[in-house]
């Protein structure tokens, strides 16, 4: 599986498996009693009928032994199903490869229950209105507790993995210096997969006894029989073993041999705020100048700036961004409705319509060509990662209704500035992103700034990006987060060190101002504000960590990602960029202002 379905770990089995015939109550995903027994009025076929082979438990919450694969056999799987029982089980090693820990595997047992429908249409979209839970238990050797070449402890080693799909996750002190760590699952969507961006929407195909949703997506083997799919997830590492049994009051009879569709559906974005809506009526207003015509006039020019929502400067009318459509791979640029207006969404709406779209390429609109691309398979600057859907969150600027970079785990964007003005060593930069504090998580790291030119975590200072999240692995701020904090390379800092900062509150508004500066030397500010009203506050502004100075930047840029990925790795991390620029020199405080009312004036809402 890819890294939108990497699995975690899992402990102690506790799942029971019911049918609908017989007798004795068992712990089942959808409540219902039973302990066995084929269900009578069924066709014949294939299918794996739930007769005892799976095992059982009493009410009394006995163990079970083990849950057994069902036979595939294909069929109609077009209806609302309802799962009715389940039984999975967890084993082998846990894959750490992509986490940037000091180790690459881990050990792993546990168990998975699924409640819930799922609806597969004929025009090869499907619902996934599924919960996954269960209790998970796993151990880390003492290896393992480094993250991009920084010691954690075990409860920071918790605060990234928790990003993976746990709501909620515990690692404690074990002997030998490593840590013992046990979790809850209660997952939506991802239906008995553990995963760092479970869908709960979107296409299928069927073929081969397999359903596949969407494009890199969870495969499960099944067999439909009578009112009953048998599906079994595939998944390799961990291993996981057992069936979903799912039912409908339709009957569709069974099927021996493979089927095959193919989907004609457009695939609805999962996560999503908002989702596709109606496009921009066409007119927009221009601020007369943007913020890095403010950047400028104070004396710090920027050297990139990004945005899909707006032009940043006031007489910017090229491409804001590039969208490609799965239909058949060609792409638009998407321009400002007019000169330092709001992004022309209808052209968007227009290209795209009958079929989905990505966001491959934000452009950099000081002309310096620092585009950021995203960091894939097909992009000009390549790795492990995927673009962000092109609808993933729809918002209003103004009377425009615009699209926003909606970010999940495994998408990223990167651009190798080094040589095209982005500050490199101890030179001074300022940025500024808006963001959102409703959309994050504690995956590493949701930056926007400077960042290694390899793409590997290549020391203290080397990087310098602004970071929105809730991760309690170094510095944290006041209540539970997410805090703007800078990135510098081994470790996120809320203040001078990698400690609490009581200044730096919890951004729980939907837009989110963010800004750093660094003169490179001695200082760094961290500040912010809600993007729709008021002015910055200052969270931090003093020395920078010992050890740090002077820094060592490397002059790429990074959007949605930490500086050591993802050429070779994923992104685990989630948030929400509308705009932002980096510039050159030290930005004072009331430039910096300045450029807080601009944002306000352009009139973010939902």
């Amino acid at each position: 599986m890819n890294m939108r379905n990497i699995l975690l770990v899992l402990a102690v089995v506790l799942v029971a498996c019911s049918s609908t015939g017989g007798s004795g109550a068992a712990v089942g995903s959808s409540g219902t009693s039973g302990s066995g027994g084929a269900s009578s009025g069924r066709s014949g076929g294939s299918a794996q009928s739930n007769s005892g082979t799976l095992g059982s438990s009493s009410s009394s919450g006995n163990v079970v032994a083990s849950c057994s694969n069902g036979t595939a056999c294909g069929g109609n799987v077009v209806e609302t199903w309802t799962a009715t029982s389940s039984c999975l089980k967890v084993t082998g090693e846990l894959d750490l490869s992509l986490f940037t820990l000091g180790c690459t595997s881990a050990p792993v047992t546990g168990s998975l229950e699924v409640g819930g429908s799922w609806i597969a249409n004929s025009d090869g979209t499907y619902s996934d209105n599924t919960t996954t839970s269960g209790t998970e238990q796993f151990t880390l050797a003492a290896s393992c507790l480094v993250i991009s070449s920084t010691p954690v402890t075990c409860s920071g080693a918790a605060s990234l993995l928790t990003a993976v799909g746990y709501s909620s996750l515990n690692c404690a002190d074990a002997g030998g210096g490593g840590c013992t760590c046990s979790g809850t699952v209660h997952q939506a969507g991802g239906m008995g997969l553990l995963s760092t961006d479970p869908s709960t929407s979107g296409t299928y195909t069927t073929s081969n006894n397999v359903i596949s949703e969407s494009s890199g997506g969870p495969q499960y083997s099944y067999c439909v029989s009578g009112n009953t799919v048998t599906l079994t997830p595939q998944s390799a590492s961990p291993t996981v073993t057992g069936t979903i049994v799912l039912q409908t009051s339709a009957s569709h009879g069974s099927s021996s041999g493979s089927t095959s569709s193919s989907s004609s559906g457009a695939n609805s974005s999962s996560g999503s705020s908002s989702g596709s809506t109606s496009s921009s009526s066409g007119s927009s207003t221009s601020t007369a100048q943007g913020p890095c015509d403010i950047y400028k006039s104070g004396g710090t020019p920027c050297v990139a700036a990004h945005s899909t929502v707006r032009a940043l400067y006031g007489a910017y009318s090229k491409p804001l961004y590039q969208v490609r459509r799965a239909s058949d791979s060609t792409t638009q640029d998407i321009p400002a409705l007019i000169a330092g207006g709001a992004a022309n969404s209808s052209a968007q709406d227009t290209f795209c319509s009958g079929t989905t779209c990505v966001i491959t390429i934000i452009y950099d609109q000081t002309g310096s060509g620092n585009d950021l691309q995203y960091q894939g398979s097909g992009s000009a600057v390549g790795g492990n990662d995927q673009p962000a859907s092109a609808t993933g969150e729809s918002v209003k600027l103004g009377a425009n209704t615009v699209y926003s970079l909606y970010i999940k785990p495994g998408n990223s964007y990167w651009v190798n500035g080094s040589k095209s003005g982005i500050p490199t060593g101890a030179q001074p930069e300022g940025m500024y992103m808006v963001t959102s504090g409703t959309h994050y998580n504690a995956g590493c790291c949701f930056d926007y700034g400077n960042s290694e030119a390899d793409r590997k975590a290549d020391g203290a200072g080397a990087m310098d990006a602004i970071n929105l999240s809730n991760i309690t692995a170094w510095g944290t701020g006041a209540g539970s987060g997410p805090w703007v904090m800078a990135d510098l390379e081994y470790g996120l800092f809320a203040e001078g060190d990698s400690k609490k900062n009581s200044n730096d509150p919890s951004q729980t508004t939907p837009f989110v101002t963010a800004v750093l500066k660094n003169n490179g030397t001695t200082e760094f500010t961290l500040r912010g504000a809600d993007a729709t009203t008021g002015s910055l506050n200052t969270y931090y502004k003093g020395a920078l960590p010992a050890g740090w100075s002077p820094m060592k930047k490397q002059g790429a840029m990074v959007l949605g990602s930490g500086g050591d990925c993802c050429a070779t790795n994923n992104n685990l991390s989630e948030g929400t960029f509308y705009e932002g620029s980096l510039v050159s020199g030290y930005p004072s405080d009331a430039t910096e202002s300045l450029v807080q009312a601009n944002i306000v004036a352009a009139g973010y809402s939902k």
